[in-house]
C-alpha cells in the first residue's frame, strides 16, 4: 500500500504491529511511544521530510486515548499534574513546530537532533537505576515494591484490604505546590518550577513530533522523584492534548510554506494506522502496568531509547 502525502510504500499490517509492541512497553513508563515511532518512520520506512513530525502527533492522537482511560478508571490519574504538563507544554509545542521547518528541514540535521534527546531520556532514565539515585529516593523505591507486591496478590485471587491506598488523592493544589497522596505515601514538588520545565519540554516535543511525554515522564521519575505508577496517567493525557494542538497548527501553517516544496502537512492514513495498533497497545500496557516492577520498565525503555540516541548521533558525526 502506498501512502500518498509521505510516499511510503508498506504492508498495512506491518505498521499495526510495530505501533502495538512499542507503545505496550512504553505506555507503562507514561509515553505514548511516539519518540521511537518516528525513527522507525526515518530510517526504515523512509519518511524524513517536515510531515514526519504531525504525523508522529496523529499516532499519538489515536492512540493514547485507551491507555489514558485505563489510568482515569483505576483512579491513578494525578489531575493537577496533568493540567499542569498541559499548560506548560501548549505555547511550546507552537514554537517547536516553527523551529522544526525553518532550522531543521535537512533529514541529517534532524536526526542529529533527535538522537541528541533521545540520549539525553536514556541517560536520565539509566541513571535513575544506579544504587546513587536510589539512595535519593529510598520512599519511592519502596512504594513501588509495596505496589508490586499488592498486584502479585490481586494476580493470586487473594482480596486486598487496601485497594483503595491505590488511588492517586490530591492534599493540596495551589500556584506553587502540588501535594498528593498514593498508597500510604506523599509526594509534593513546586508546580512553578514544573511549568517552566514542561515549556521548555514542549518546544523540544513539537520540534521532534512527540508531544514532550516522552521527555517530561523520565523528569518526573528522576528530578521530582515521582513513582512512575501516578506520573503515567498524567503524563499521556498532557501529550494527547498537545499533540491535537500541534497537528492542527502544522496544518494550518502548511499552506504558508508551500513555495518552499517541503512537505509539512502530516500524513493521515499513515499516522491513523500507527495510533490504531498504538491503541490497542496503550490499553493492554496501561492495565498490565501494575504487574511489572517499575524497575523493568525504567530498563526496558532506557536500553531502547540509548540504543536509537548512539545509532543517529554516531552516523552524523561519521
Amino acid at each position: 500500500m502506498v501512502f500518498p502525502v509521505s510516499g511510503v510504500e508498506v504492508f498495512p499490517l506491518f505498521p499495526f504491529i510495530v505501533a502495538f509492541i512499542v507503545s505496550f512497553f512504553t505506555s507503562m513508563g507514561g509515553v505514548s511511544g511516539a519518540f521511537l515511532l518516528l525513527p522507525f518512520q526515518i530510517s526504515i520506512l523512509g519518511f524524513t521530510s517536515p510531515a514526519v513530525s504531525p504525523t508522529n502527533l496523529v499516532y499519538n492522537i489515536v492512540a493514547i486515548p485507551s491507555g489514558v482511560y485505563r489510568y482515569i478508571r483505576e483512579g491513578r490519574m494525578a489531575w493537577p499534574l496533568a493540567w499542569v504538563i498541559i499548560v506548560g507544554t501548549l505555547p511550546g509545542v507552537f514554537i517547536g513546530a516553527i523551529f522544526r521547518i525553518k532550522y531543521l528541514p535537512d533529514p541529517i540535521n534532524f536526526k542529529f537532533f533527535v538522537g541528541c534527546v533521545l540520549l539525553y531520556i536514556a541517560i536520565r532514565l539509566l541513571y535513575d537505576l544506579t544504587e546513587k539515585a536510589g539512595a535519593k529516593k529510598q520512599k519511592t523505591r519502596e512504594l513501588e515494591e509495596k505496589f508490586k507486591e499488592r498486584s502479585n496478590q490481586i494476580r493470586s485471587g487473594q482480596q486486598v484490604a487496601l485497594e483503595r491506598k491505590a488511588v492517586v488523592r490530591t492534599v493540596k493544589f495551589s500556584l506553587t505546590n502540588y501535594t498528593y497522596e498514593f498508597y500510604g505515601e506523599t509526594f509534593s514538588f513546586n508546580t512553578i518550577i514544573l511549568f517552566t520545565l514542561t515549556f521548555i519540554v514542549g518546544i523540544i516535543g513539537g520540534t521532534y513530533g512527540i508531544g514532550g511525554g516522552a521527555i517530561i515522564a523520565p523528569f518526573l521519575m528522576t528530578i521530582f522523584g515521582l513513582p512512575v505508577y501516578t506520573i503515567a496517567g498524567a503524563a499521556l493525557l498532557g501529550t494527547f492534548l498537545t499533540s491535537i494542538a500541534g497537528v492542527a497548527f502544522y496544518t494550518i501553517i502548511a499552506p504558508i510554506y508551500a513555495d518552499t516544496g517541503l512537505s509539512i502537512a502530516p500524513d493521515w492514513m499513515l499516522g491513523a494506522l500507527f495510533g490504531a495498533g498504538g491503541f490497542f497497545g496503550m490499553y493492554c500496557g496501561a492495565r498490565l502496568q501494575k504487574y511489572f516492577p517499575a524497575r523493568a520498565i525504567k530498563l526496558i525503555l532506557g536500553i531502547a531509547i540509548l540504543f536509537l540516541s548512539l545509532k543517529y548521533i554516531i552516523n552524523y558525526l561519521i
